[in-house]
This record gives structure tokens, sequence and C-alpha cells, in this order.
């Protein structure tokens, strides 16, 4: 699959943009995350990220880059950026990004989920890149909305155009246990499909835990910037 996705990413039509994606990852840090689990969730973006099949997506064509973009968010007024704008062109961009991770500390967790303002605050870090194939927010998180805007409620002429929402939903809790949150996860995940994801090709990706964010986080790196590449072969 990965030689699949590298030879779709060469097409010669990409070469007419600036940069191939603008990509921002928007990390759920409300109350309902623990400490351990918010660094479970940095570190897992930092392995997918450097992952064999991610790496070289992501290096594959320097001359036209994928633009990363990573923030927290929590209450209608929490969101606080953790890696600004960084096109990745090389191996030294790629360990920029990963240090940053790293050696973040936490912003304020609030009490509150507000996916509707994460969303809004994407839209505004998304809109200046004009110049990009593709623009896409992913926001990940453990709950629903229960302060702000509805998701639900957000027009699409707010949505900047072409811009997609993904989501990924993590069941946080302790499955040796037989933790409710885990059957909570159908629930979820529904509602990020009905309410929260929206625009070309939008999907939900599901970590079983905070221990499962590495792998999910991956596997849903991989099929954005495949989905990206397919689009520009239609």
């Amino acid at each position: 699959m990965i030689r699949l996705v590298v030879f779709l990413l060469l097409l010669p039509g990409l070469a007419q943009a600036a940069c191939r994606q603008a990509l921002s990852l928007g990390l759920d840090v409300s109350s309902s995350v623990d400490d351990q689990e918010y660094r479970l969730q940095l570190n897992g973006v930092v392995a997918a990220l450097n992952s064999d099949i991610v790496r070289e997506i992501l290096l594959s064509r320097p001359e036209v880059p994928i633009r990363l973009h990573v923030f927290e968010w929590s209450g209608p007024l929490n969101h606080r950026i953790i890696v600004p704008w960084t096109e990745v062109r090389t191996s030294e961009d790629l360990a920029r990004i990963t240090r940053l991770l790293r050696s973040h500390d936490r912003g304020v967790a609030a009490p509150t989920t507000a996916i509707g303002a994460a969303i809004l605050q994407g839209y505004a870090y998304l809109a200046p890149h004009t110049d990009c194939w593709q623009r896409t927010l992913d926001l990940s998180g453990d709950g629903m909305t229960n302060t702000g805007p509805p998701p639900e409620s957000i027009p699409d002429t707010q949505r900047p155009p072409g811009v997609t929402v993904n989501g990924l939903v993590v069941g946080a809790g302790d499955l040796r246990i037989g933790d409710a949150r885990f059957v909570d996860i159908k629930e979820l995940s529904s509602y990020y499909r009905t309410r929260v994801i929206r625009g070309p090709g939008a999907f939900v990706e599901v970590a079983l835990g905070y221990e499962d964010f590495a792998a999910a986080m991956e596997r849903k790196l991989v099929r954005e910037l495949a989905s990206m590449a397919v689009g520009a072969l239609q």
C-alpha cells in the first residue's frame, strides 16, 4: 500500500500547488483527559508522524510539501498552538516538530468540552492556506460538546471552501475492569459522524483508549494523505 500511496502523491497534477496539504491537528485537553492520557496523546502524535509509512509520505516530495500544525483545545476560549505551521521538507523539519511536541507543557484543561469552538478556530487556522491543494482539520476527543456552539449549528457557509473536518474519537477508560466508557465509544463515534465531521471524504477513526492513540493516529494520517492523492487522481 505504501508504494501506491507514494506513487499517487507523485502525480504531476499536484505540482500546480505550493503545498500538497495543510493539515491541522486539534487535541482535546479538557479535564476529562488526565495528565497520563495527555502525555499518551502527545507521544502518540510523535509516534505516528515518525512511523515509516507516514515519514515516507511526508518527505516524498519536498518541492510540494505538506504543512503541519498542532493545537490543543478544551473550553470555548481555550486554544493553544503547540506546533506552528511548518512545511515538512526534510527529516530535520520533522525532528523539529517532534521536539516541540515532546517539550510542550499542557495549557488550560477547562472543565468543559467545546467542539464547535474548536472547529471554528480550526477554520481560522486553515483559512489563509489557499495555495494548498487540500486543507484538513483533524479533531481528537473523548467526549461530546457541553458548552459553546453545538458543532451541528455551524453552517457550511462558515467552512472555508474545500476544507475537510475529520475526527479521532477516544474510548477513554480501562478495558481490563470493564470501564463503561468503552461501551460509549459507539455513541461517541456516531456523534462525531453525524455532528462533527464534514467536507469532502470526511471520516472518523477510533482509538480504544489512549494506549491505542498512536496506532489510531497513524491509521488516520495514512488515510487522510491517501485520500488526498486519490482525489488528485480523479
